[in-house]
């Protein structure tokens, strides 16, 4: 099934200037519950006039989880029209300031407005530690109820819906990707059922859920009247050099989000800094074969993408560069 993006150009105004950026660009597949990718943040290392540093948030049915949280993010959410009190996991990629430095600011706010329930933090190895001086470094005087997970790679989230992994990069610190992974939905055959007489309701339900049933005296199985539905997959691949996991892990992704800091004229730059060129990312959105390749995460010597954009396609065309307030729905 093909991809197709709607594109709609808004104007937000910041401070005293307005600013054209890309609002809503819609990927639409025809199943599966609502998911949608949200940018807050597609510049690297400092924020500019145009771009906050590294956060995004994956919304899926009644989650919201944010992935890193450079400085700046939770204003980003105000801009965006979303209450930071709706986000319901933070996943840290790692601990470079880029990408963590708007957390503190974040966690005092969700505390300061009565968040319900326990958000839980996961990021590498030694998060747990990082979170503990850092809180110690400011005074909170309301404190969220939060709990902190050291991950490595591995599923470390898993519900009836979904699952969360985790894969190791290769960057100058400790440093992850992670996988959304969506599991295969069972659909009802609306003419199928129709045909043995089985009414909406809670037969059907049962039915959706892989149930056998008895309806009429007749003993029904779900195969008879429902199908399957593979699940969506998005990989979000964070600072690092080119190594096999960026490839292996992934593999056949609905959607690709990956770092390129640098266009391939500065690929010596790129490894000196273990980061990616958009080539790069554009060879392992090839050899992964993924839909669609979104880039993020851009040196700000850039003034536009047009040279990470046209070194990406050398190796792949479906292809995007992220703007901060986009909107990608699945």
């Amino acid at each position: 099934m093909g991809l197709n993006f709607y594109i709609n150009l808004s104007l937000f105004r910041l401070s005293s200037r307005s600013i054209l950026i890309p609002k809503e660009i819609y990927t639409r597949l025809d199943y599966g519950l609502a998911m949608e990718i949200i940018f807050l943040g597609t510049s690297c290392m400092i924020p500019t006039k145009e771009r906050n540093t590294s956060a995004l948030l994956l919304t899926y049915n009644e989650e919201n989880i944010l992935i890193d949280c450079g400085e700046g993010t939770q204003r980003q959410l105000r801009i965006a029209g979303i209450k930071p009190t709706k986000i319901t996991k933070i996943l840290i990629s790692h601990w470079h300031g880029d990408h963590v430095l708007g957390l503190p600011g974040l966690l005092q706010t969700l505390g300061a407005s009565e968040y319900n329930g326990k958000l839980r933090i996961y990021g590498p190895r030694g998060s747990k530690v990082y979170v503990e001086k850092m809180m110690n470094a400011f005074v909170f005087s309301n404190k969220v109820e939060f709990e902190v997970i050291d991950i490595a790679e591995k599923v470390f989230f898993e519900d009836e819906d979904f699952l969360l992994e985790a894969f190791q990069l290769d960057h100058s610190i400790d440093c992850i990707g992670f996988n959304f992974i969506e599991k295969d939905k069972l659909k009802i055959d609306t003419k199928k059922a129709g045909k043995l007489g089985i009414p909406e309701g809670p037969v059907l339900g049962e039915l959706q859920k892989g149930r056998a049933v008895t309806f009429n005296g007749k003993k029904i199985q779900p195969e008879e009247v429902t199908y399957s539905v593979k699940g969506k997959k998005i990989t979000y691949i964070a600072d690092t050099v080119l190594t096999e996991n960026c490839i292996d892990y992934s593999k056949d992704a609905d959607m690709l989000i990956c770092e390129s800091v640098y266009d391939s004229i500065h690929e010596d730059k790129a490894n000196d800094y273990k980061h990616l060129t958009a080539r790069q990312a554009g060879l392992i959105a090839n050899k992964a074969n993924v839909k669609k390749l979104v880039l993020t995460h851009f040196s700000q010597r850039y003034k536009n993408t047009q040279e990470i954009e046209e070194d990406a396609r050398v190796v792949f065309d479906k292809i995007i560069c992220a703007e901060d307030f986009m909107r990608l729905k699945l």
